[in-house]
C-alpha cells in the first residue's frame, strides 16, 4: 500500500537504499533467426515436444528473452515478482514457444467477481493465482491447434513446478489478450473461460483516463475445487 501511495503522490518515501542494476540492452543475434529450412504444418512433424524451465544465467534464459524481445508485440520486460519461464522445443531440439508465468493482478473486478471472493480472501489467497503474461509461438510456424496443445501441456504441469520452485500450489491462471488485436481463441480452445474485459485504464491511474488497449481476461482453471481453495 505505501509503494502505490506513493507513487500517486499522496506520501513521500525516502530513496531507495539499493538502485536495481540497469538491464542490459537485448541484441538479436542468428540463434533467433527464422529458419532456413521450410516450416513443419502439423503437430505429428513436431511432437513430442519438449518443456524446459529457463533458469537465470543460462544459454536458455538469453533465448528466452532474446525470441521474446525479437518477436513478441509487448516486447520484453522484467516478470513482476514470483515467476517462471518455460521454453518449448520441437522433437529435434528447434524452439517452438515461449511463455512466461508471474504473480497475478491484485485486484481485477470481472475475475474478482468470477472467483466469488471476498476482500479479505483475495488479500489471503492470492498467491494462489498466477498470471500468464507472455505466450510467444514462433512466427514461422502455422501448425494449427499447436497453441492449445502447449498449453495444455503446461497447465498439467504447472501447479507441480510452481510448487517446487515456492511451495505455494496454484489453483487457478489468468491472462489478458488484447482486443482486437487478438481473439484469444487460442486460450478457449485450450479450456480458459473469457470472464470480462478490462476497463483500459493502467494499474496505477488516478484520474480515470482509458488510455491503455483494452484485454479481454482469460482464467484457467489448474485443479478441480479450485473455487473451494480460494474462497473457502
Amino acid at each position: 500500500m505505501r509503494r502505490s501511495t506513493h507513487r500517486d503522490g499522496i506520501i513521500e518515501l525516502p530513496p531507495p537504499s539499493r538502485v536495481p542494476p540497469v538491464a542490459k540492452p537485448i541484441t538479436f543475434g542468428p540463434d533467433t533467426e527464422p529458419p532456413l529450412f521450410p516450416a513443419p504444418k502439423t503437430l505429428e512433424e513436431i511432437r513430442p515436444l519438449e518443456i524446459r524451465i529457463v533458469r537465470g544465467g543460462t544459454r536458455e534464459d538469453r533465448l528466452w528473452n532474446e525470441f521474446v524481445a525479437r518477436y513478441h508485440y509487448l516486447d520484453h520486460t522484467r516478470l513482476v515478482g514470483a515467476q517462471m519461464r518455460y521454453a518449448i522445443h520441437d522433437r529435434t531440439g528447434w524452439s517452438v514457444a515461449m511463455l512466461g508465468f508471474s504473480t497475478a493482478a491484485w485486484q481485477l473486478a470481472p475475475g474478482d467477481s468470477f472467483i466469488g471472493w471476498t476482500h479479505e480472501q483475495r488479500e489471503k489467497n492470492l498467491p494462489l493465482v498466477i498470471d500468464n503474461p507472455r505466450f510467444l509461438i514462433m512466427p514461422w510456424l502455422t501448425v494449427p491447434n499447436l497453441g492449445s496443445h502447449i498449453l495444455s501441456l503446461v497447465r498439467r504441469r504447472q501447479p507441480e513446478d510452481w510448487t517446487a520452485r515456492y511451495a505455494i500450489t496454484p489453483v487457478l491462471c489468468e491472462t489478458f489478450v488484447e482486443v482486437p488485436r487478438y481473439s484469444g481463441g487460442v486460450y478457449q480452445a485450450s479450456g480458459w473461460i473469457r470472464v470480462g474485459t478490462t476497463l483500459g485504464r493502467g494499474r496505477y491511474d488516478r484520474y480515470k483516463q482509458a488510455d491503455k488497449p483494452k484485454k479481454d481476461i482469460w482464467l484457467c482453471p489448474l485443479g478441480k475445487d479450485w473455487k473451494g481453495t480460494l474462497n473457502p
